[in-house]
C-alpha cells in the first residue's frame, strides 16, 4: 500500500514500515561503491557479498529506527511510522520530548542499538576463517560501528544532534538554545561533506564522481534537516516569549463588570502553557489574574497573535 511518505512494505512493533523508491536508487550506488572496495581488500565474491552487506545495512537501520520506537513508546509517545529511505531511516513520532532527558534516551537509543550491533558482528568473526560469511559480517560490523559514531555527530538531524540539544536544554534551561546550537553545527557538517567530496575528485580516484554524488545527498539532507531545526527554534523561542502579565492591558480597573465575566488566566501562565489554557476556553478576551484572584488586566487573543508574529512585542 502507498502512503504520502513511501510504500508500506511491513508492520513491525504495531508501527507501519515504509520504503521510499529513493532507497533503491541509493542502494545501487552503495552496491557500486563496496564491489570495488571489497575487491581490492581481498573479499572473495566481491559482488555478492556487496549486495548482502547493501541488505544487511538497511536492516540494522531498521533495527536501528525500531530502537527509537520502544524508547519513545516507554514515555507514552505515539509513533506513526518508521521510513526508510535515501540516507537511512526515519521515525515519526507524534509530538515533542518534555524533558532533556527523554529526548536524551530517545536519541541516543538509536546509536547504542547500531554499537551493540557492530561490535557483535565483529565478535563473531573472532576466530572464523576467512569465507565469505565471516567477510561479511566483519564488513557489517565495522558499517555498524561507523553508523553510530556517524550519528553520534552533534549535528541536526542527526541522532548526536538530539542528544547536544538535550545536554544544552539541560543545562541552560533552554530548548531553543539546544536546537540553534545543534542546527549550525549541521550545516557546518553539510559544507565539510560538500568539502571532502571535491578533495576526492581533485585527487581523481576511480569512484570519486560518485563519493561527490554521495556526499552532495548527505549535505542536502543536513542543511535541510538543521534548516527544520531553525525554523522550529525560532517559533519555539516566540512562544516561550509569550507571557499573560506583559501582554495583558492593564488599563481595567479591578472592578471592571466587564473584567469580571470574562474567562480567567493566572498572570503566571507562558509560552505553551498560556497557548493551552487559551485553547481549553476560546475568547477573545481573557481576564488576567494574581493567585489571590485580582484582576490585573485583560487579555486580547489579538495580542497573543500578534506577539507571536513579531517575537514577542505586542
Amino acid at each position: 500500500m502507498s502512503r504520502a511518505g513511501g510504500v508500506r512494505v511491513a508492520r513491525v512493533l504495531g508501527v507501519d514500515v515504509l520504503v521510499r523508491p529513493s532507497l533503491v536508487l541509493m542502494g545501487a550506488a552503495l552496491a557500486v561503491l563496496l564491489v570495488p572496495r571489497l575487491d581490492a581488500a581481498g573479499v572473495e565474491q566481491p559482488v555478492l557479498v556487496g549486495v548482502l552487506l547493501v541488505v544487511s545495512i538497511y536492516l540494522s537501520v531498521l533495527l536501528h529506527e525500531l530502537a527509537h520506537v520502544v524508547a519513545a513508546r516507554s514515555y507514552a509517545m505515539e509513533v506513526e511510522s518508521v521510513t526508510l529511505h535515501l540516507l537511512g531511516g526515519e521515525t515519526l513520532v507524534v509530538g515533542e520530548s518534555r524533558t532533556p532527558t527523554q529526548e536524551l534516551i530517545t536519541a541516543g537509543s538509536g546509536p547504542v542499538i547500531s554499537g551493540l550491533l557492530g561490535s557483535g558482528c565483529l565478535l563473531l568473526t573472532d576466530g572464523q576463517d576467512a569465507g565469505t560469511v565471516s567477510q561479511l559480517l566483519w564488513a557489517l560490523g565495522w558499517i555498524n560501528l561507523l553508523v553510530a559514531a556517524t550519528n553520534l555527530l552533534p549535528a541536526l538531524p542527526l541522532d548526536g544532534g538530539r542528544v547536544l540539544r538535550a545536554i544544552v536544554w539541560a543545562v541552560t534551561g533552554r530548548e531553543s538554545l539546544g536546537v540553534v546550537v545543534a542546527a549550525w553545527i549541521g550545516r557546518l557538517a553539510a559544507l565539510a561533506c560538500l568539502v571532502v567530496g571535491v578533495v576526492l575528485v581533485v585527487r581523481g580516484d576511480r569512484t570519486a564522481w560518485l563519493d561527490l554524488a554521495v556526499l552532495g545527498l548527505v549535505a542536502v539532507f543536513l542543511w535541510q534537516g538543521s534548516g527544520q531545526a531553525l525554523r522550529f527554534a525560532d517559533r519555539s523561542a516566540r512562544i516561550d516569549g509569550l507571557e499573560a502579565a506583559r501582554l495583558a492591558d492593564r488599563g481595567v480597573a479591578p472592578d471592571d463588570p466587564d473584567a469580571a465575566d470574562l474567562p480567567r488566566l493566572s498572570s503566571d501562565l507562558r509560552g505553551t502553557a498560556l497557548l493551552r489554557a487559551m485553547t481549553r476556553v476560546p475568547s477573545d478576551r481573557y481576564a488576567v489574574v494574581d493567585d489571590d484572584g485580582t484582576v490585573r488586566g485583560v487579555l486580547y487573543a489579538r495580542t497573543v497573535d500578534r506577539a507571536f508574529r513579531t517575537g514577542g512585542r505586542r
